[in-house]
């Protein structure tokens, strides 16, 4: 999904995993942002940047592009809350920060961009992986292999997005999203 020369965004960056692999797929000619409530460790690489900001702040995407220098390629979200154990409150938690993260990447990215986000499964994630179907030309299901069998932890794949799309228009004439 990262090519070289890409502009990426890596939201809920901490610890760093993500921005790291990110860095070595957009090479030299790249660069990334990363996101995060928490300062991250320096990764001494000459295409990375970090903001330590809220993704749930709605001006944090003028801060993205600012780094940037444009619009992004590639908005990656890993971000997740501090769980609870109250498996309901987690998992609409979690997909209020999807959603977050939904609304920054259709600030940030360029028309046929792409995102991979995660999220919970439970009784909001319809709603989102409808809304997500509105914006991008294709959304998959990714299970990594890593995950363990009963979580409820799913990464969404989406391609080719579409500015003009259904839920683009709608974040952009609301300034927010409805769970």
């Amino acid at each position: 999904m990262i090519k070289p020369g890409d502009a990426v965004v890596d939201l809920g960056t901490a610890p760093g995993g993500w921005l790291q692999v990110a860095s070595e797929l957009a090479g030299r000619n790249g660069f990334v942002v990363g996101v995060d409530l928490k300062a991250v460790k320096d990764l001494e690489a000459q295409n990375v940047s970090t903001i330590v900001g809220d993704i749930q702040d709605r001006g944090i995407a003028r801060k993205i592009i600012e780094s940037l220098g444009g619009k992004a390629d590639v908005v990656l979200s890993d971000a997740s809350p501090n769980l609870t154990g109250i498996w309901e409150l987690d998992q609409e938690r979690q997909i209020s920060i999807a959603y977050s993260s939904a609304q920054i990447a259709f600030d940030v990215l360029r028309t046929g961009g792409s995102m991979v986000l995660k999220a919970f499964q439970g009784s909001s994630f319809d709603s989102l992986l409808s809304s997500l179907r509105g914006a991008f030309s294709s959304v998959d299901l990714f299970r990594p292999m890593a995950t363990r069998k009963r979580s409820s932890e799913i990464y969404l794949v989406c391609r080719g997005f579409m500015p003009e799309g259904s839920f683009s228009r709608e974040i952009q004439r609301s300034g927010r999203c409805q769970l």
